[in-house]
């Protein structure tokens, strides 16, 4: 049990760096797409993690989540989320600045549901396929979710399942309206003057402890459902 859950704690690893890859790819596509080059020039749209990496928040904060628990720090545990290097965005070069601020925002949370929506569709069609496929991909589900000596995952139901996990968790955690998280600056740019000269001025560190705990259990009541819902899903395909 304790080999199969390293394996999967590799794979959420690697998953998560990918999928912070392309959270921050999407940003600069969309950036791109709307006017502004800054960071396209800056070689930005691209999955090569080596220009997206953070060393705290894409290396440090995803390995204690994930492998804490195998030495005994198991408070981030089941929290697969972390941060890449901000995307460099020059809001004045965009037609529509509010318009194109939020959309630039909001494509790095939706490239992750578009990647957990990818792997939910592998999972649909594998559970169609292969020969009492919908137990199968049942069963690989739940295992990946939680590593029982009794079952070990079919590998690519494992993939999918752990993509699924991290890219809704990346979602999910970049909406929250904690700066500077992706709906912080949404919310942002709903506020009026005065109102963005005091959200500006909260402190990274109650930023860092936000996300810590009150991010961190808002986390877990959102993606329950999620997952439930993914679940529904496959039993009824």
């Amino acid at each position: 049990m304790q080999s199969s859950a390293f394996v999967i704690a590799v794979f959420e690893f690697v998953l998560l760096i990918f999928s912070l890859s392309v959270h921050e790819c999407a940003h600069a596509w969309m950036a791109s797409r709307l006017g502004d080059q800054t960071a396209r020039m800056q070689g930005r749209i691209t999955l090569n993690p080596m220009y997206h990496v953070d060393p705290i928040g894409t290396l440090l904060f995803p390995a204690l989540m994930i492998f804490g628990p195998f030495i005994g720090l198991s408070f981030f545990g089941g929290m697969l989320v972390g941060w890449a290097k901000p995307t460099p965005i020059t809001t004045r070069n965009f037609r529509k600045i509010v318009r194109d601020d939020n959309l630039t925002t909001l494509a790095g949370p939706a490239s992750n549901l578009l990647l957990a929506f990818a792997a939910f569709t592998v999972l649909a069609v594998m559970a169609v396929a292969l020969p009492n496929g919908q137990r199968l991909v049942l069963d690989s589900f739940f295992a990946a979710l939680s590593p029982v000596a009794e079952f070990t995952p079919q590998p690519l139901a494992l993939l999918c399942t752990l993509a699924i996990l991290i890219n809704l968790s990346l979602c999910i955690f970049n909406l929250l309206p904690i700066p500077p998280l992706d709906g912080s600056r949404v919310v942002r740019n709903m506020l009026p003057y005065n109102a963005v000269q005091s959200y500006d001025r909260i402190p990274i560190w109650v930023s860092y402890l936000f996300m810590m705990f009150v991010g961190r259990y808002a986390l877990m009541m959102l993606l329950t459902p999620a997952l439930r819902l993914a679940v529904w899903g496959l039993e009824r395909v």
